[in-house]
């Protein structure tokens, strides 16, 4: 049976090459998207107390949206996870927006009030703009600091 020693890296490829650290907006972008993922299928409003989930139809696209959220974390490049956290921030800010005014105009403010799933989607955009804002600017600095 074999075993390593204490200061041995398990690899199937030979390397000596250290790993960078994840870049700590990447993992604040690990947590917008669980936001937007999880709120996508959370009822969005609820009308006269009734839930209407945001599976019907905006949250799917939100759901989607977060996908790109999910790219944005796993690629190694800061500006490229900068562009997939924007465009997943443009989606849960306005899918959400656009939801709220729609209703306004339909029924007014009586007769609903938004559930959690709108508030979650929301809420990941909101920290999905800041992830965004953050890895461009360490792309700008890695940019300017390179030899």
């Amino acid at each position: 049976m074999a075993t390593t020693q204490p200061g041995q890296r398990i690899s199937l490829v030979p390397s000596d090459r250290a790993r960078k650290p994840m870049h700590p907006a990447r993992k604040r972008l690990i947590v917008a998207v669980l936001l937007v993922m999880v709120g996508s299928f959370l009822p969005w409003i609820y009308v006269g107390g009734v839930p209407k989930s945001g599976a019907l139809g905006p949250g799917l696209w939100t759901f989607y949206g977060s996908m790109l959220g999910v790219a944005g974390v796993l690629l190694p490049f800061h500006k490229v996870g900068a562009v997939h956290a924007g465009l997943m921030a443009v989606v849960a800010l306005f899918v959400p927006a656009w939801q709220v005014v729609h209703i306004l105009g339909l029924v007014g403010f009586g007769g609903w009030m938004p559930g959690p799933g709108l508030v979650m989607v929301f809420g990941g955009g909101v920290v999905a703009v800041g992830c965004a804002i953050r890895l461009f600017r360490a792309s700008a600095v890695s940019i300017a600091t390179r030899p």
